[in-house]
């Protein structure tokens, strides 16, 4: 692995903004200054651009079975998109199913991903039950494993939902193990009422999906996680925070001391739930959940996020194709399968809302885009940031380039984007996964197979340091 140097651009970091270079050995960042040199290195010029840690997505449904179908995207298509747009590591969710063991679920997702991944990723584990052989599992996950957040379902019912016991029982274990608990936040109960009721009533559009699942009760599942957290004294991590509702949740029991951490998605910023009332079944384009809200909750979550009551931002990236996947919904929304393709637009779309257009510094968008998600689930500072001894996982990024956002020049596998149209400011230009590129000037130079499996640390224990070591799954 020949050495690089990136000379000539502008390191932007969560804390620091500075000119310098940066030199690649190995695939880590040996050093950064002025003038650099090393013999045989290669040079790459970042003149006039922006050099930022990869992004890490924490959220993301790859190969993912649901609702009778399978997500569009794989992990060679959606890391591959992934890396287009600015992401370096992923962290995908590993469903699980009752009355298996784990280990089975996590074999299940380690084979699909060996092999087609092109940068680097890890997995939550979905807990929807919890017993003794659960728990008797639990501690070498996290340990062995480096497995260290635990996913509950508060909503769909009959299919992922766990009950209150469950969700804090499981963090009850996650406190004793140092391992982060999330929580899809609405009531599936309440839902569940809901839907049946629309459906009896011949309210079968795609807008029923929005009008089913009101902010007020994605507001209550918020504050109930956050109550269980405080009881238990567990770390929670709240998934794509969509509304006002929740976000008060988090602020007020933050202010309490509560151990609890919010997300939002480039989606609930930039698009509302009027695109759900879309004519001729366009809106089921948009059917995810939670669903998109009324346009004035956009603000409060830009607000929360420029404020810190939100701290990162997720692509919840779940995509189904328009034709032959969503249209499994014609005639009763509650069959269209939920999701959308976000995973490439995700870090274009905070930087042109959030930076171009004044509403975050440069050093806010590294900190929600990439260096809060490693600090918060165990990758930091091996992620998310540039540093000394930290992977040479780097985006150089063009911030007078611009492009519109359009199915036909993604590179994800599926046949829409919601995004359609949108102009954003500012294009990954290159990006590396460890010192070797993966985006060159905007094309694909990478290779299926290269991402590694990624151990996380608990959020109790030191970081270790093993840079040197090349095992194909790397122990932080």
């Amino acid at each position: 692995m020949a050495a690089k140097i990136i000379r000539n651009g502008t390191i932007v970091t969560a804390a620091d903004t500075y000119q310098a270079d940066v030199l690649i050995e190995d695939g880590i960042i040996k050093q950064i200054g002025l003038g650099l040199t090393a013999e045989g290195a290669e040079i790459v010029d970042a003149a006039g651009k922006y050099v930022f840690p990869g992004g890490v997505d924490p959220h993301t449904h790859l190969d993912m079975p649901f609702g009778g179908t399978v997500t569009a995207d794989d992990f060679e298509s959606g890391t591959r998109a992934a890396a287009f747009g600015g992401t370096t590591t992923i962290i995908d969710f590993c469903l699980t199913d009752k009355g298996k063991p784990l280990s089975d679920s996590l074999q299940k997702w380690h084979a699909k991903a060996d092999g087609r991944a092109v940068i680097d990723y890890s997995f939550h584990l979905m807990i929807g039950e919890i017993n003794d052989a659960v728990l008797a599992e639990l501690p070498s996950i996290v340990k062995d494993e480096g497995i260290t957040s635990f996913k509950v379902f508060m909503a769909y019912k009959n299919v992922f939902q766990a009950d209150d016991g469950t969700l804090y029982r499981t963090m009850l274990s996650a406190k004793e193990l140092g391992a982060m608990v999330m929580v899809h936040a609405e009531n599936g109960d309440v839902i569940e009422f809901l839907v049946e009721k629309a459906l009896a009533e011949g309210n079968t559009d795609p807008i029923y999906h929005a009008l089913t699942r009101p902010s007020a009760i994605e507001g209550e599942a918020t504050a109930r996680a956050a109550a269980l957290a405080e009881l238990t004294g567990a770390r929670l991590y709240v998934v794509h925070v969509t509304c006002a509702e929740a976000v008060k949740a988090i602020s007020e029991a933050r202010t309490r001391g509560v151990d609890v951490w919010g997300e939002t998605c480039p989606q609930y910023l930039v698009l509302d739930q009027s695109y759900l009332a879309l004519p001729d079944f366009e809106g089921a384009k948009y059917v995810w959940s939670p669903p998109l809200r009324e346009k004035s909750h956009q603000e409060v979550l830009w607000n929360a996020l420029i404020t810190g009551q939100l701290q990162t931002l997720g692509s919840d990236q779940c995509s189904f194709n328009f034709k032959g996947q969503k249209d499994l919904g014609r005639g009763d929304f509650s069959k269209i399968p939920n999701g959308g393709p976000v995973i490439e637009d995700r870090f274009s779309i905070l930087y042109s809302e959030g930076v171009a257009k004044g509403r975050l510094t440069l050093n806010q968008f590294v900190d929600i885009v990439a260096t809060r998600n490693a600090k918060l689930f165990g990758l930091f500072p091996r992620k998310g940031t540039i540093a000394v001894g930290s992977d040479a996982d780097i985006v150089i990024f063009d911030p007078g380039a611009e492009r519109t956002i359009s199915a036909e020049s993604h590179h994800m596998n599926v046949d829409y984007n919601p995004f359609e149209g949108i102009q954003v400011s500012g294009v990954p230009e290159s990006v590396l996964s460890r010192g070797e590129f993966v985006i060159r000037n905007q094309a694909y130079v990478g290779t299926a197979g290269t991402g590694q499996f990624v151990k996380r640390t608990t959020y109790k224990q030191p970081d270790a340091n093993d840079s040197g070591k090349k095992e194909k799954v790397r122990q932080l």
